[in-house]
């Protein structure tokens, strides 16, 4: 069968590169082609430390790692659905809103450099919010409130990956789009805070949300248990079970994970797990939405007015998805 175009909404190669140069990363032009990668969504990561003069010391250093990407033959797009079969394409996302605390006219020129999805937290709180590592009593700020509604109406898709529960209700009751969650798992398969309860999915979905599945098994099993290619694909089924088809996929969190499931050690390893999901049952059209038809059909619903079904190129070369990986 052709394969399809596969979407991975959340890695950290930007700021690995910026933190370690010279050492090797998760992700690579190679990987992403040998893993049939149309479309890889890099976080501009807020960094490990709440310091704002580091913190924009970091932002720089990975947008020069950015323009060396792109010397190196990375292709960023603004439009999700600019995509070329074969040959990956890079757009970015803001993990952390730290960068939009100063105001709302922050925003602007992250738009223009061509973010389109971001976290409103990462692991601190903010001036917009509080992340799921510190509590789950506060919801959004005023002014976090404020700046989700502008970071929609400036096409930037909000992502609630790290948020607590409040505030993942917040943007989902009292914005004007259903949010992402970029790289989150299943609670009630991996009691995580990180991870979404049912409750919590189930609105998600009804809403016109999107997920994307995180690769880190800290968010995948509980502590001792192996976690492989089945693994993930269990978290893929617990959502369908909650009327998650058509709103998940693929966010790997490659590049930012220190442990990877047994046989998805990088990009190369996606037609392993698109294989996985045939073996469970999936059909080739539930595996064209999971791969990334899904992550496209989100950017529909929040941006309406786009003819975006003529942005897409020729088809994608076939990849083996019989095969036994």
């Amino acid at each position: 069968m052709s394969a399809p175009l596969i979407i991975d909404a959340h890695a950290d190669t930007l700021y690995r590169r910026a933190g370690w140069p010279g050492q090797p990363c998760d992700l690579s032009l190679d990987r992403l082609r040998t893993g049939g990668v149309a479309l890889q969504v890099l976080a501009l990561f807020v960094g490990d430390s709440p310091d704002k003069d580091r913190r924009e010391a970091h932002l720089q250093r990975m947008l020069a790692e950015l323009e060396m990407l792109k010397r190196e033959g990375w292709t960023q797009v603004d439009d999700p659905f600019d995509l070329r079969p074969g040959h990956p394409r890079l757009m970015l996302s803001i993990e952390g809103c730290e960068y939009l605390e100063d105001g709302l006219h922050t925003i602007a020129p992250f738009r223009q450099m061509g973010v389109r999805m971001a976290g409103l937290t990462w692991n601190y709180e903010n001036r917009l919010a509080t992340p799921a590592a510190i509590n789950q009593t506060d919801g959004l700020k005023p002014y976090g409130l404020e700046a989700a509604r502008e970071l929609q109406r400036q096409g930037i898709a909000l992502d609630v990956s790290h948020l607590n529960i409040p505030g993942f209700y917040d943007v989902l009751n009292r914005t004007n789009a259903p949010p992402v969650a970029s790289h989150s798992n299943c609670r009630a398969l991996c009691d995580h805070p990180r991870n979404l309860d049912d409750a919590q999915l189930k609105a998600l979905f009804m809403a016109g949300g999107w997920v994307g599945i995180n690769f880190f098994p800290v968010f995948l099993a509980p502590a001792g248990q192996r976690c492989d290619l089945d693994t993930v694909v269990n978290h893929i089924d617990h959502m369908h079970q909650l009327g998650g088809a058509g709103h998940v996929g693929f966010g790997s969190d490659f590049d930012g994970i220190s442990a990877k499931p047994e046989g998805l050690d990088n990009p190369g390893d996606f037609p392993a797990l698109l294989r996985a999901l045939a073996r469970r049952g999936y059909s080739p059209a539930d595996l064209e939405a999971i791969a990334g038809g899904s992550f496209l059909r989100y950017y529909e619903r929040i941006t309406p007015s786009a003819r975006h079904e003529t942005r897409i190129k020729k088809p994608a070369p076939s990849l083996d998805l019989a095969g036994t990986g």
